[in-house]
């Protein structure tokens, strides 16, 4: 079992043995979590990026397809109430 000390500054460095068993490079952020009179620390989960590819289609849409124009017009009148709204 490795071993290792608290620094004055509250510090605790993992010791190698630990860190590449958990494939845990520099900058890896930890949970702390006290527990049954000591301390557990896990990885924090990385946060999902997502991609335009992702997004598509997640929110529903029941009726025919619409064209690309049919689209456009859609932006542009949303833009144009938009204006107004801003403009009254």
């Amino acid at each position: 079992m490795a071993t290792t000390r608290l620094s004055t500054k509250g510090q605790i460095i993992l010791p190698k043995s630990v860190r590449d068993a958990g494939r845990w490079a520099p900058g890896t952020e930890f949970e702390v979590v006290a527990r049954d009179g000591g301390v557990f620390l896990r990885p924090k989960p990385a946060e999902k990026r997502y991609t335009i590819d992702d997004l598509i289609g997640c929110l529903p849409y029941e009726g025919p397809p619409k064209s690309l124009e049919d689209m456009q017009k859609g932006i542009d009148d949303a833009m144009r109430e938009r204006w107004e709204r801003k403009k009254g």
